[in-house]
């Protein structure tokens, strides 16, 4: 069979169907073309434009980058040299040194202020206390009994406790002892105060009548039992650090301050033997301590 021609006089392949044809001058027509598309130049441009931004993100990071390495490195130097002026800092201030005059008084000072806390009571009051009769005959006043701790204002005649208290009066501790031969009584009782300093500013104020005082202590069924406040034939008082101790005497046997006429004699034993025994606990408590010669003990 011929092929049959077109209108246009060009030859018609076979099989191509009339919807496949495009116009003849320069359309796509149904067979894919020969002829191989190349790139233009605006996509040369953007591919380079690409690989240039890729390696400029690069070296950002890289600049970045270093710049972080610095200022972490920096951040650790200074950390390390301040650890390390730490370090030797606290070694110079722990090390063990000569302590100074300062640190030994401060040391004293709040050694003995602490006594009354760290000592049991049998400390502060001791089973036996050494004092001198007659003919300077050391003798021995022997503990008959300590009272519960109690306030300034409640140990102490009105007149004394009302000062204490003004400046601070922290307790007030109290024992009952007598003579070697049982014939006298006393009660002594030590004032604490917060320092030395509120002690000499009480101590400034304190009167020295002898018929105001610490109050007795009585212990029943002992040969204390009729220790009281009448039956006190003088009182005293002595200051030691931040302690104030009081000291009152009497008769076993009951008798008045006021049964005694003015014109007889106390006993000669009885008064020196008080004031001794008083200020025999007074002493124990200020003793100086030993203090170590360095910071951390003997060895500096």
């Amino acid at each position: 069979m011929k092929n049959r021609r077109s209108s246009t006089g060009l030859p018609r392949a076979e099989g191509e169907s009339a919807q496949g044809r495009r116009n003849p001058l320069g359309a796509a027509t149904g067979r894919r073309s020969r002829v191989r598309t190349w790139q233009g130049a605006n996509s040369r441009t953007r591919t380079e434009a690409r690989k240039r931004a890729e390696i400029q993100s690069l070296q950002q990071g890289v600049r970045y980058r270093r710049v972080f390495v610095l200022v972490v490195g920096f951040v650790i130097i200074v950390s390390s040299l301040v650890v390390l002026l730490g370090t030797v800092g606290l070694f110079f201030e722990t090390r063990s040194r000569p302590l100074t005059a300062a640190e030994q008084d401060r040391y004293k000072q709040e050694e003995i202020a602490r006594r009354w806390q760290a000592w049991p009571a049998t400390s502060v009051f001791p089973e036996e206390v050494k004092y001198f009769g007659l003919d300077r005959a050391q003798q021995y006043a022997r503990r008959v009994g300590i009272a519960p701790e109690t306030g300034c204002v409640k140990g102490l005649d009105s007149p004394l406790g009302g000062i204490l208290q003004e400046h601070g009066c922290l307790t007030l501790l109290r024992a009952t002892y007598i003579d070697q031969t049982a014939s006298f009584v006393f009660t002594v009782g030590v004032a604490v105060l917060k320092d030395e300093e509120a002690r000499v500013s009480v101590t400034d104020e304190l009167t020295q009548d002898d018929r105001v005082g610490v109050l007795p202590v009585a212990f029943p069924g002992t040969v204390a039992d009729r220790f009281g406040a009448d039956q006190r034939q003088r009182t005293s008082w002595v200051g030691a650090g931040p302690y104030v101790v009081f000291t009152t005497g009497g008769y076993t046997d009951g008798r008045t301050r006021a049964a005694v006429p003015p014109e007889e004699i106390l006993h000669s034993e009885l008064w020196p033997a008080a004031r001794s025994i008083g200020n025999q606990i007074a002493y124990f408590l200020a003793d100086p301590p030993k203090v170590p010669p360095c910071t951390q003990g003997n060895v500096c």
